[in-house]
């Protein structure tokens, strides 16, 4: 398990360069330093004494892989490159082009993101299985038929709809719950109870689908049917034998969603007014942030690669007769 982990570790450090590399070439080389100062002083009327000042207040005004000027490291060090890339490896993100520390805007936008993708995921991990199951097991019936037409009416929606039409009619029309708006503490919990509720309907139809294919597949084994010959129940069979055979599979899906919990939901928090993470990447791509977003693409492929390792991991605990040499 050690060894398979040091290697893997050994493989991820050459993707977080890669695409550390691309999305460099794409924020200073695709789109140059001047090109951004156009953007955020305005095409018209922008003088070259004001792009030089803007890029000097950035630093964006050095080299960008090779300060020819410099004597010794400071040739690799003194460079946008070094400045802008390399340290986020070492996590110093730097600033936001309004002067806000990235990391402690991360860190403090990290717990309203948590707050509605922690009990989406739970809730609709639960839900979707149980619902599965219990069309799998009324499976050829009429209970089994409009589950899924259910399932594929759910899916055909746009999410964009599940947020406007519960804003209107939970929010609006009922007034059960506020609009939108985010508070500390206790007080959350009544602007957190739409956006959950919601996250948890939208994703009830392609993950129910899902699990439902994996477990009919599962059912058609050798051993299920060896079990149903010792005259178990259909029940039991469904929620001891195939449920844990079966895990494999969902984990595959699940275990790698985990660590891109920290990064939100975009349109969830943009559309509820949830200072997390997901809305502080909108916020940046609007305002043409670009500082912001290479951190969060980079925390984002940071995040992904450790949800497959994750993955592999939890194979093991599942199932004991994998080995990861």
């Amino acid at each position: 398990m050690l060894a398979y982990l040091i290697r893997r570790l050994a493989y991820a450090i050459p993707i977080l360069i890669g695409v550390n590399l691309l999305t460099f070439a794409l924020f200073f080389v695709v789109n140059t330093p001047d090109d951004m100062a156009r953007m955020q002083l305005g095409i018209k009327r922008v003088t070259p004494e004001a792009i030089a000042h803007w890029k000097a207040e950035r630093g964006y005004d050095k080299p960008l892989f090779w300060n020819a000027a410099a004597e010794g490291g400071k040739r690799l060090s003194e460079t946008i490159f070094f400045a802008k890339s390399v340290r986020m490896f070492v996590f110093d993100f730097g600033r936001a082009e309004d002067g806000r520390d990235i990391a402690e805007e991360i860190k403090s936008r990290m717990g309203p993101s948590l707050a509605i993708a922690a009990p989406v995921f739970l809730l609709e991990l639960a839900v979707t299985i149980s619902f599965a199951l219990l069309l799998v097991l009324f499976r050829a019936t009429r209970l089994d038929f409009w589950g899924v037409v259910l399932c594929v009416a759910l899916m055909s929606i746009s999410g964009m709809f599940y947020i406007i039409g519960g804003q209107f009619l939970i929010s609006k029309i009922w007034r059960l719950v506020p609009i939108s708006g985010y508070q500390e503490g206790v007080d959350a919990l009544r602007f957190l109870v739409l956006p959950v509720f919601i996250g948890v309907i939208a994703g009830i139809g392609t993950n129910t689908r899902w699990y439902r294919t994996i477990f009919i597949e599962e059912g058609g084994r050798d051993y299920v049917r060896t079990a149903r010959a010792k005259g178990l129940s259909e029940a039991a069979v469904l929620f001891v034998h195939v449920l844990r055979n079966a895990m494999i599979p969902i984990l595959t899906g699940v275990v790698v969603v985990i660590p891109m919990l920290f990064m939100g939901s975009l349109l969830t928090e943009s559309f509820f007014g949830i200072p997390g993470l997901g809305s502080y990447t909108i916020e940046a791509i609007s305002a043409q942030d670009f500082s912001v977003v290479r951190v969060m693409v980079f925390i984002g492929s940071l995040l992904y690669i450790a949800g497959l390792m994750l993955t592999d991991i939890s194979y093991v605990l599942v199932d004991p007769r994998i080995r990861l040499d």
